[in-house]
């Protein structure tokens, strides 16, 4: 025989049934044991004689009413209970349900799914919120999943393309494997090596698996050190690099090596995008909550709409721009995983297209860190 499985409803309505039911037994047992013993009682306490006979029939007709009345209102009560119960099963299960179908379409991949406030109170409405900011995170991730996947596969098809066309040239005899052919290859196999270790880096570092080494180092040694190894390469580009700490006492708990990743990807943003006789400047100083590296330059700006996800692996405001010049798209995602690691936080902010970007990484100062 297969077993009957009941609804949420169902399971409501049993409920609430069975409550009502015990309610009632209860109700008709205490008082077919306790009323007829007190009016017995009243009885004898009637001043004067009462015949036998009489005092039995009143007893047997008190005993007849009571019944009849009581078996009315009992079941009279029972219907009554079992609609509201029917109904307030109905009314519970009824959103849950929803909820459920919103979760399966979620399952099925219709991310678009939305479960509207059913009014059963504010813990459930707490859980229909919560559902729908998941079902909202859910949709931007499955965009960024999209989006990344086209990203990484233009970025492998254009290396492999190249490293192809060069291998069937030199199987068809048509090129001679000189300097400048090495070259290419080697430049193309370089590209996929960093494209790979990038994305290993970033992994790892979401994944709070990078190998720290955290020590007592001054903010003004970090950006000094930053801004050595990058004023070669400004000075080439003609781009004025300059550098102010407004205390010297900034110190902060950090991985010098990785925070010196962190600058040294802020810096080759900064010059990517910052013309020839432009400026990028570094500053460190003390923050509220602990200290604050600041890269500003003056160069492109980034749009408003793009500045929410500049530290998305992949994400880029110019995809032409950042490929020509050989970007991978995972900088600033490796940027701010780091920084997260340490327990501090990377913002951005521009005015626009234009008027340049303005990095700030916080980092709690040494002996703050939770």
């Amino acid at each position: 025989m297969p077993r009957l499985r009941l609804g949420l409803a169902g399971r409501l309505f049993a409920a609430q049934a069975l409550v009502v039911l015990t309610g009632s037994v209860t109700l008709g047992l205490v008082t077919a044991a306790v009323g007829p013993a007190i009016f017995h009682d009243h009885l004898r306490q009637i001043s004067g004689h009462v015949d036998p006979d009489a005092a039995q029939h009143v007893e047997e007709a008190y005993a007849s009413a009571s019944m009849v009345s009581l078996t009315v209102a009992l079941f009279a009560a029972l219907a009554a209970a079992l609609a509201v119960s029917a109904y307030l099963a109905r009314r519970v299960a009824h959103p849950v349900g929803q909820l459920a179908a919103a979760a399966a379409d979620i399952a099925d991949g219709h991310y678009t799914t939305r479960v509207a406030p059913a009014g059963l109170g504010e813990d459930f409405d707490t859980v229909v919120a919560a559902f729908n900011a998941m079902a909202g995170r859910l949709v931007d991730v499955e965009a960024t999943r999209r989006r990344l996947l086209a990203d990484l596969g233009h970025e492998l098809r254009t290396p492999v393309a190249t490293i192809e066309a060069y291998v069937d040239a030199a199987e068809d005899g048509v090129l001679v494997p000189d300097e400048d052919t090495w070259a290419v290859l080697r430049a193309q196999t370089g590209r996929l090596r960093r494209l790979a270790e990038d994305l290993a880096a970033v992994s790892r570092a979401e994944e709070h698996q990078l190998d720290l080494h955290p020590r007592r180092v001054a903010a003004a040694d970090l950006v000094g050190a930053a801004v050595a190894a990058a004023r070669p390469r400004y000075l080439d580009k003609g781009v004025t690099l300059s550098e102010r700490v407004t205390t010297e006492r900034a110190d902060v708990h950090a991985d010098a090596e990785r925070i010196g990743q962190v600058l040294a990807n802020l810096l080759d943003n900064a010059l990517r995008h910052t013309p020839a006789g432009a400026t990028v400047t570094v500053t460190a100083d003390r923050d509220p909550n602990g200290v604050r590296i600041t890269v500003t330059d003056t160069g492109e700006g980034i749009a408003a709409e793009h500045l929410p996800h500049i530290f998305e692996r992949f994400y880029r405001a110019d995809t032409a721009r950042d490929r020509t010049h050989g970007g991978s798209g995972i900088g600033l995602a490796i940027v701010r995983a780091i920084i997260t690691e340490h327990g501090g936080r990377i913002t951005a902010d521009s005015s626009g297209p234009g008027t340049g970007t303005t990095f700030v990484v916080t980092l709690p100062a040494a002996g703050e860190r939770q």
